[in-house]
């Protein structure tokens, strides 16, 4: 059975979940489609639908101020702590400038509807204007008595007028053409914080900390109306006639019985540190809706409670309200017709900014759509996996969650139960998103929980107290209307240490607990009976878990190993070692066969249980792995640990093996197609396949016929102008292997003058690694040429010898012999036969003796030697020839 299962090969990382604000500044496109935010010192650059990163901008290594997009969206301003501003170009991500202009840190910045004007508040108390392209100031304004901490163009790009507000409680409207103040507005009574401009552009809306917003009329600047808010008002949003809030809030008009709009009237959304949204009619000061409850988690710290919004805007095109938390969550708003009439406003989307560190993670779903994390805050976030979003919060542990599990009752609905280090367990159903359950009975933090596989009628829960306690659900999930108060059905004290990891069988007749002591224990449910001490981990075990199918258990070490155990005697039956550093978790997937493990080190390795081999590792964290999730049905992986990461892999083993069969194929029909182009003397595009093929030894024949052709250096031309640098690049690598070989140097030689000779200098020194390329292939070359010189100068001893043993005659002109010719002879006899004058004195009477001899036959077939001199002569002219060709 286990032969017909197919085996994982590969992981790949589908999706991520990086951070990508950290408070501050932030920007919107103008179609919404984007966001740019500050990300600790540098920008991020967000898809607004999944969360994605889309680019990353290098900061300065100071912590951002201030950010705006232009109109048009292709450029990016920014400014910092140290009072530099940039211009970006948002699609090559290059700064196309940069400059200085104030004394302190710039704390808001505007850009013109034209794009060619950039407004700037500094902590100076100065407000400056920019020319965008000149990058020099073209205003100058000062008059404010605090840190300028707002700014704003008029929108109508016709009135060159621009609002500024400050920690001076006042609004300064300033008058670009005539560069002076037409106006100071003085009503609130704390900070300006945030100001608004009506559809018809005469009517200032400005919000402040003073819990009011002032209604400006722009013609005469006079205050029109307070509208008293009672709560610190942190951004004022006008609503446009188009909006899809103006159709919504008809209802709620005529409930407060106004059958008539009145024309000067305003409608304008609030937000501020209750964490709730409300609507106003600025005709009497009418709140027309608010939102029963918020929807901002609540951050408790036990010195400060940190909550609520900071920060508003109304998206384009109708795409709801975007509100920002302090906790760095980007929540949209969309308005829908309430049943009974007026006006209910939809969380659409929750886009997480910054998790904390990850310390548990579980899919939840029938169809493991959804991803319950638990980070080191007091709630749960449960994120929609198709877009990234969180889908809602669970919210009620006063300490942080250190842990959670999910099961699907048979009726279809999620329960997650959370163990927190308040001391207490909680269990929460998914559709209500509300606690249905709570269990208190440890006396320390619970760092592991465990629902029943089979019956799911029960969990177990384990601590720092060092106890195990098994806690009953009957009628629980029955009864989903008030919470209840849980009851432990067996307790026992299981470990000498903090309990760190739970597992229950998958028949629900066992539990296995891993401890900070070294041991496992496995214990019978439900009685808590101890069956088994699994022994041999010399740190603590981070993670336990049963096999689906035999009768085993894995257990995860700080001692850099994973263990699998017989239940049975507790023998330790494999031992994987792989890990540089603790591994935290460990998880069967493949029915067994196979298991995940990740830890400290930051790496996740695929393991095979047969083979003991580990075939894959991935390195797609930077910190600590604390957190790993397996889908029981599409067996997709979910990481994530001390880099507030969070990382999808899903099983791509299917589809490498597919791709790598449709790249063989393809390889096979371009083989052809070489092949065809080689048979039909198209060289350069046999050329250019060889070179896409990778296949050296086919180029290398191309060169080598080419070489044999008429008009050699038109094919070659015309072939080498075809190819681009990285493939120039690749056919130098192969002239330099061909190179060091004396049998392939000729056409590397040949290759390499036309490749130099069509090249400018300029494009050959742009070609990545040539100084390499250059350095290999210089010191071959000079061997063969000084090879090719020694051989040309043998060429000339054997005409000197030839014609010293009067077998040919040298050529003269006019029938003398060169002095030159005569000076090169004995320069040549100097070199190659200074070695037979020494091996002639030590035998001289020999020598003699055989040159009378020679001398005497020579003479004696005085007939033959004629006809011997032309067969000699012709022999050595092809010799000669030959030779001068090589």
């Amino acid at each position: 059975m286990a032969s017909s299962i197919a085996m994982k090969k590969n992981y790949r990382c589908a999706q991520s979940l990086q951070q990508f604000y950290t408070g501050g500044p932030y920007a919107v496109s103008s179609d919404g489609s984007f966001l740019v935010c500050a990300c600790d010192d540098n920008i991020k650059i967000v898809d607004s639908f999944n969360a994605s990163i889309k680019s990353t901008i290098e900061g300065d290594s100071e912590p951002l101020t201030a950010l705006s997009l232009s109109q048009d969206d292709k450029f990016l301003f920014s400014a910092s702590h140290s009072r530099q501003i940039r211009v970006w170009d948002v699609s090559s991500l290059k700064c196309l400038r940069s400059w200085k202009g104030h004394e302190g840190p710039i704390m808001g910045m505007a850009c013109h509807a034209s794009g060619g004007l950039l407004a700037t508040a500094g902590a100076d108390r100065k407000v400056l204007v920019w020319d965008v392209d000149g990058g020099f100031c073209t205003h100058y304004f000062k008059g404010h008595k605090g840190v300028v901490t707002s700014i704003m163009f008029h929108p109508d790009p016709n009135r060159l007028l621009l609002f500024s507000s400050s920690d001076d409680a006042t609004i300064r409207v300033w008058d670009l053409t005539g560069k002076k103040c037409v106006a100071v507005l003085e009503k609130h009574q704390s900070t300006v914080t945030s100001f608004s401009i009506s559809e018809d552009g005469w009517t200032l809306l400005s919000a402040g900390r003073d819990k009011v917003v002032n209604v400006w009329n722009l013609h005469d600047y006079s205050c029109k109306v307070t509208v008293p808010t009672y709560e610190a008002v942190e951004a004022v949003c006008t609503i446009n006639s188009g909006s899809p809030f103006t159709s919504c809030l008809a209802l709620s008009i005529q409930k407060h019985g106004r059958k008539k709009i009145s024309s000067s009237s305003i409608q304008f959304i609030t937000i501020g540190e209750r964490g709730i949204v409300r609507i106003w009619y600025s005709d009497g000061a009418v709140c027309l809706f608010e939102q029963k409850s918020s929807d901002v988690t609540v951050s408790s710290d036990k010195e400060e409670v940190r909550r609520g919004f900071i920060s508003a805007m109304m998206l384009p095109s109708g795409q709801g309200l975007l509100c920002v938390t302090a906790d760095q969550q980007f929540l949209v708003y969309v308005p829908e017709e309430h049943p009974e009439g007026g006006l209910n406003l939809v969380l659409r989307k929750r886009l997480i900014g910054y998790n904390e560190e990850i310390a548990d993670m579980k899919f939840l779903g029938e169809e493991e759509q959804y991803l319950a994390v638990a980070t080191s805050v007091e709630h749960v976030r449960v994120y929609d996996l198709a877009s990234m979003s969180c889908s809602y919060v669970l919210a009620g542990h006063t300490d942080i969650v250190l842990c959670l599990d999910t099961c699907v009752s048979s009726s279809g609905t999620a329960f997650i139960v959370t163990g927190s280090k308040d001391n207490s367990v909680r269990v929460w159903e998914s559709r209500s998103n509300r606690c249905i359950g709570v269990g208190i009975g440890h006396m320390g933090a619970v760092g592991a929980v465990a629902f029943s596989k089979k019956h799911r009628n029960f969990f177990v829960s384990g601590s720092s107290d060092r106890t195990l306690k098994v806690w009953s659900l009957d009628g629980l999930l029955d009864d989903l209307e008030e919470v209840i108060n849980l009851k432990a059905k067996a307790v026992v004290a299981a470990h000498d240490k903090d309990i760190n990891s739970l597992a229950v069988a998958p028949n629900d007749s066992l539990v296995c607990s891993g401890s900070q002591d070294r041991t496992a224990c496995i214990w019978r449910l439900p009685d808590l009976v101890s069956v088994v001490v699994l022994k041999g981990h010399n740190r603590g075990i981070w993670s336990v878990e049963f096999s689906p199918v035999d009768q085993c258990v894995i257990t995860a070490s700080g001692d850099k190993t994973v263990k699998i155990w017989a239940i049975s005697d507790g023998s330790c039956l494999r031992t994987f070692e792989g890990h540089t550093s603790s591994v935290i978790r460990a998880s069967f997937i493949t029915r067994g066969t196979q298991f995940v493990s990740c830890g400290a080190d930051g790496l996740v390795k695929l393991w095979t249980v047969k083979t003991n081999e580990c075939i894959a590792t991935y390195d797609q964290h930077e910190e600590k792995i604390w957190a790993l999730a397996v889908g029981k049905k599409t067996e997709m992986l979910a990481t994530g640990g001390g880099d507030a990461v969070i990382n999808l892999w899903h099983d791509s083993t299917a589809a490498d093996e597919e791709e790598a069969f449709r790249k063989k194929e393809e390889g096979v029909l371009r083989g052809q197609e070489l092949e065809n182009a080689a048979l039909d003397a198209d060289y350069t595009k046999a050329i250019q396949l060889a070179i896409e093929l990778h296949r050296p030894h086919k180029l290398f024949e191309l060169f080598n016929g080419l070489c044999r052709r008429r008009e050699t250096e038109v094919h070659i031309g015309k072939a080498l102008c075809s190819l681009g640098k990285e493939e120039f690049q690749l056919l130098l690598q192969y002239v330099r292997e061909w190179n060091t070989k004396p049998k392939l140097c000729h056409i590397a030689q040949f290759v390499m003058f036309r490749v130099f000779s069509i090249l400018p200098p300029t494009e050959i020194v742009e070609i990545k690694g040539i100084g390499e390329l250059l350095e290999a292939l210089i010191p071959y070359s000079h061997r063969h040429f000084s090879r090719i010189d020694r051989l040309e100068r043998s060429t000339f001893l054997l005409d000197y010898t030839l014609t010293g043993m009067s077998v040919i005659e040298p050529e003269t002109e006019g029938g003398e012999l060169k002095e030159e010719d005569v000076k090169r002879f004995e320069d040549a006899e100097g070199d190659h036969l200074g070695g037979v004058a020494l091996k002639e004195q030590k035998d001289n009477n020999g020598s003699k003796e055989i040159s009378r001899k020679k001398r005497k036959s020579l003479k004696s077939k005085d007939g033959r030697h004629k006809k011997e001199k032309v067969v000699d002569y012709t022999g050595a002219e092809a010799i000669t020839s030959h030779t001068q060709h090589c």
